[in-house]
């Protein structure tokens, strides 16, 4: 019963805080117990009851609380009414506790499902590629094993990176969107999103620039103006790197792009719905840059060699901007969203709803997802972050993508499937703060600072040398070093254990400790104080006082003086941390020529393979912990020829390293992607109709064929009138393969989006209608050709027609029909022929054949009939395949037959449309909002002078039409029926964690009349 005084105990706690805090009554006069379940959100004040009600909560299983429960009842003591508010709030905590219990049971439900349904999944992948010989099979396991087992991460199959390569004039595109990015004095530490990632991003962009081939590198990054950062977060340009003289380089430069708030700086988790807007700013950005590089290398744009994307958010702005492009995509996760989830559901703190809410982790993992359905390569730091994190995700395993890489090896059929290259590269780093001294063989003489003369020389001595001696009885010996912050998971009290209980190393070392700073250790985050009143503890229990120094404070900037310290004293620096993803420290003491011991989970053991200069241990075994550490202070001749190694391999993890092995890796992926067939059409400053109309006296000299010529000798009105009819005969002369404009010259776009469909999924006449009043409405204030018209339609080409024949619109007045969801284009102004090169533009990664069959049998839920849902024959094509819905029938949402879909490696694109009665499945690269990007690309319209008029509902792709650069109309009354019903789960993300819900771009017309359309355009200054 003593753990049942302990809840006595917080339970009197908890009506103490209540009673302090209550500040309403009851009708009756009584006193309200305080809902001490609801968040404190207003106040950020301690809470004595959420403190105490989470340590019941947390600590105690529900029989415990059933006892104190009844003992509450049979010993009441006490006034009545404090007996019955404690026996009340007794059950409340009870039943708080089973509530957890619960959600905690559900959740491990769900995860055990999904991941049963993914390992389903994966199996009948694995069965269509299992076709391979025994001796290929043989013969290329061999050959993977081989490549994964080599820190190297350079296979035989691919071409590393040399300065042969200096004569090309590459343009890199890097993403970075959260945080506070600039070149120098960084603010690292500032706040959750401005860490490392920030100084990695920088120094990758500034490291590839200076690499040969490498002509240009943007980092893309969001602009923040606002007096809550400093003013340099608003500039659009920052140059990185200036380029040396005859290097033929442009230098590395960060480009800030507006998204979202222009007067806020927003966490990661609120940037979510402006994603849209950055790609588009994004694509505007490197439309120009690869124009005017091009005018310099040739003529033809200079598109991206690659497009890197860091973290999830950037990850699907890069994807996006791969898809719109055609150019390859990497993507670099940083922290995965997936494993972060998974650990606080476990945690049992917080509620899968909680977590949702606070770190908007759904949306987040989609975005990881869609990163790795468009990624060509994905780099990881180890290969521990590849099988425990990556293998996590419905779009990666492991062993099927070793089978892939196989079959594509050997010019096997992967029937339709594809998934991303891991490739490990660690982080470069900049040893050129590495002094010579500190990299040649030394003695260790440590006179200067401890000998006789130390009074003359302390002075130039670094003052932390002193700080850290002064701890010790004898600091003529070896120093273990240890650095991390204070946190359990760094594992430092096994450390402290090992050499307290370890005589022999007691006798030959010292230990230092560098903990990060502490003023006082009461004021420190639980978990820390915890650690260090432990060190406290154990330095006391094994009186190791003398041996053991652990300074209260140091700067980052005195961390190189700590490394030399330990160097000069041959010592030995020690990770021990139960986990460590990567191991950063091991490769900064490394760089000093310290040996290291670390820890045998996670990224030490590709370190370790790569440098050898250290031993491996396992975290949990105290005795192998002192053994390693007594084996290498002790054995000078083993201890000098890790420093050897060390020093000798170090290049590996240089920057330079790292930018040839990413090139290589890059140029590898390179030579399995579509080449990009994007041309961009030359924009004269004005339509030339126009300007003749603007001008009364025209003096041109113009001739079709030596036929017409036109001088001064008539007056102006008829040589307009001359020029004009001139004009249009020799473009009637070309054929088909001209107009009487260029799409490239509209200043506004006015794209119809409209989704109008009946219950049963029919055409309605509001198509018709909304189609007339728009052209109705911008027909005025408009000169003619400074506007196109483009649909965008779920219908086929003979459904669009069709439906377009009742309406008194001629279908040549628009400059596009996008069918089949964004899987079709066609040009009017061509006779209606479709556009080749977007059909090549989106088949990258497009399964074809292979997924027909598998559509009907994922989509159609278990217990539904078999006609649920079938193919539509008459509406498929060979980049669409189009699926009848049944009246009634229950199919699977988009989300989850994205997710069976990517299980079975098949990347795709969903759209439920006609009212939820038919599903096309397009490729991946295709969809309405793409296909409009890939218009703006070509077509040299910026997205900011683009007009989308949509309804209230509309196709499961409607969300992706509303948010952008783009203007965006939502005309009331226009759509009854939608599909949206079948777009995601209860369990997903929300729509304003995709749409922005207060965008200046997004407007609401109260009905689809032409005059409430023209009032809209005019309010948003579209005049």
């Amino acid at each position: 019963m003593a753990r049942n005084e302990w809840i006595n105990g917080y339970l009197e706690a908890i009506l103490d805080a209540g009673s302090k805090t209550r500040k309403r009554s009851d009708s009756d006069g009584k006193p309200t117990i305080a809902k001490f379940e609801e968040k404190e959100k207003e106040e950020k004040v301690f809470s004595p009851t959420k403190y105490f009600v989470e340590e019941v909560v947390n600590s105690f299983d529900e029989s415990d609380l059933y006892k104190t429960w009844i003992k509450v009842i049979a010993t009441r003591s006490g006034t009545r009414d404090r007996s019955n508010r404690l026996e009340n709030m007794c059950w409340r905590i009870w039943h708080l506790a089973r509530k957890k219990k619960q959600i905690a049971w559900d959740d491990a439900k769900k995860l055990a499902n999904q991941r049963l349904e993914r390992e389903k999944g994966r199996n009948d992948a694995a069965d269509d590629l299992s076709e391979l010989s025994e001796g290929e099979k043989e013969k290329g396991e061999s050959n993977v094993s081989e490549s994964v087992k080599n820190i190297s991460r350079i296979n035989s199959d691919i071409h590393i990176w040399s300065d042969e390569e200096k004569s090309r004039r590459l343009y890199v595109v890097l993403i970075s969107i959260h945080g506070l990015v600039r070149g120098e004095n960084m603010e690292l530490g500032r706040d959750s999103d401005t860490g490392g990632q920030v100084k990695y991003v920088v120094e990758l962009a500034r490291a590839l620039a200076n690499t040969k081939g490498v002509h240009r590198v943007d980092l893309l990054t969001r602009q923040i103006s606002t007096p809550e950062v400093d003013s340099s977060y608003g500039e659009p340009n920052e140059m990185l790197s200036c380029p040396s003289d005859g290097s033929g380089s442009c230098g590395a430069y960060i480009i800030r792009i507006p998204c979202g708030p222009r007067d806020k700086y927003i966490p990661k988790e609120s940037l979510w719905p402006h994603i849209p807007e950055f790609v588009d700013g994004a694509l505007n950005h490197i439309v120009n840059m690869a124009r005017a590089l091009g005018e310099v290398n040739g003529g033809k744009p200079t598109w991206p060699y690659v497009i890197h994307g860091h973290y999830a958010d950037a990850g699907e702005v890069a994807a996006r901007l791969s898809g719109a492009l055609n150019v390859p995509m990497v993507l670099t996760g940083h922290s995965l969203g997936r494993n972060k989830f998974e650990q606080l559901l476990k945690q049992g703190r917080f509620s899968r709803e909680d977590i949702n809410a606070t770190y908007k982790i759904m949306r987040r993992i989609e975005g990881e997802e869609l990163g790795l359905d468009a990624a060509d390569m994905v780099v990881t730091s180890t290969r521990q972050e590849i099988e425990e994190q990556w293998g996590l995700y419905d779009g990666f395993d492991l062993k099927l993508e070793r089978k892939l890489r196989i079959r594509k090896r050997r010019g096997v059929s992967c029937y339709g499937r594809h998934m991303p290259r891991m490739a490990v590269i660690p982080p470069g780093m900049d040893f050129s703060y590495v002094t010579t001294q500190d990299s040649v063989e030394g003695d260790g003489d440590l006179k200067s600072l401890i000998g006789p003369e130390r009074s003359q020389t302390k002075r130039n001595l670094p003052p932390i040398w002193s700080e850290i001696m002064r701890f010790f009885t004898n600091p003529h010996k070896p120093m273990i070093l240890a650095l991390s912050r204070p946190d359990p998971k760094k594992n430092v009290t096994t450390l402290l254990k090992a050499f307290g209980e370890c005589q022999h190393l007691r006798e030959l070392a010292n230990l230092t400790l560098i903990l990060g700073n502490r003023d006082d250790i009461q004021e420190m985050p639980n978990s820390s104080s915890v650690v260090l009143e432990t060190v406290l503890k154990l330095i006391d229990k094994y009186d190791l006082y003398g041996q053991v120094a652990y300074p209260k404070h140091h700067k980052q900037s005195e961390v190189p003086d700590i490394y030399r310290l330990a160097a000069k004293t041959k010592g030995v620096f020690i990770n021990p941390a139960l986990v460590e993803p990567f191991g950063l420290t091991l490769i900064e003491a490394t760089a000093y020529g310290l040996p290291v011991v670390a820890t045998k989970n996670g990224g030490p053991v590709d370190i370790l393979k790569a440098l050898n200069n250290g031993l491996l241990v396992d975290p949990h075994d105290q005795n192998a912990i002192a053994d390693a550490l007594l084996k290498l202070v002790a054995e000078k001749n083993l201890w000098l020829e890790c420093r050897k190694n060390g020093l000798k391999n170090i290049h590996r993890f240089s920057w330079p390293e790292h930018c040839r092995n990413y090139l290589s890796h890059v140029e590898h992926c390179r030579n399995r992607h579509p080449t990009t067939r994007l041309e961009i059409m030359p924009i004269p400053e004005e339509p030339m109709s126009d300007s003749l109309r603007d001008v009364e006296d025209v003096s041109l000299r113009f001739s079709t064929d030596g036929d017409l010529r036109i001088n001064g000798e008539l007056d102006a009105a008829t040589r307009q009138k001359e020029l004009v009819e001139a004009i249009t005969r020799m473009a009637a002369s070309n054929g088909h393969h001209g107009a009487n404009y260029c799409p490239g010259r509209r200043q506004w776009l006015f794209v119809i989006a409209i989704d109008c469909y009946n219950s049963t999924g029919d055409c309605t006449e509001m198509f018709q209608e909304t189609i007339k009043s728009i052209m109705q409405a911008t027909q005025s204030g408009f000169g003619l050709g400074r506007i196109g018209f483009v649909l965008l339609t779920g219908l086929t080409l003979q459904e669009t027609i069709e439906a377009l024949k009742c309406c008194q619109v001629n279908i040549e007045a628009f400059d596009a029909l996008v069918c089949k969801s964004g899987s079709e284009m066609y040009y009017p102004w061509r006779d209606m022929v479709a556009d080749v090169d977007y059909e090549a533009h989106i088949e990258y990664r497009w399964p074809g054949e292979n997924v027909r069959s598998m559509v009907t049998r994922l989509a159609r839920i278990e217990d539904g009939a078999e006609d649920d849902i079938v193919e539509y024959v008459g509406a498929c094509s060979s980049r669409c395949y189009s699926y009848s819905v049944k009246p009634g029938a229950k199919t699977r949402r988009i989300d989850d037959l994205r997710q069976k879909l990517r299980m079975r490696v098949f990347r795709c694109n969903l759209v439920y449309t006609h009212a939820a009665s038919r599903l096309n499945v397009v490729p991946l690269l295709a969809s309405r909002v793409q296909a409009l990007r890939y218009l703006s690309v070509i077509w040299g319209i910026d997205l900011s002078k683009v007009v989308v008029f949509v309804g209230e509902r509309g196709d499961t792709d409607y969300e992706d039409l509303l948010a952008g650069l783009h203007k965006t109309l939502i005309l009331r009354g226009s759509v009854e029926y939608g599909s949206e019903k079948l777009l995601r789960s209860e369990d997903s993300f929300k729509r304003e964690d995709v749409v922005p819900q207060d965008s200046p771009n997004i407007a609401f017309v109260e009905t689809y009349g032409a005059h409430d359309i023209s009032a809209a355009l005019k309010d948003l200054g579209i005049k």
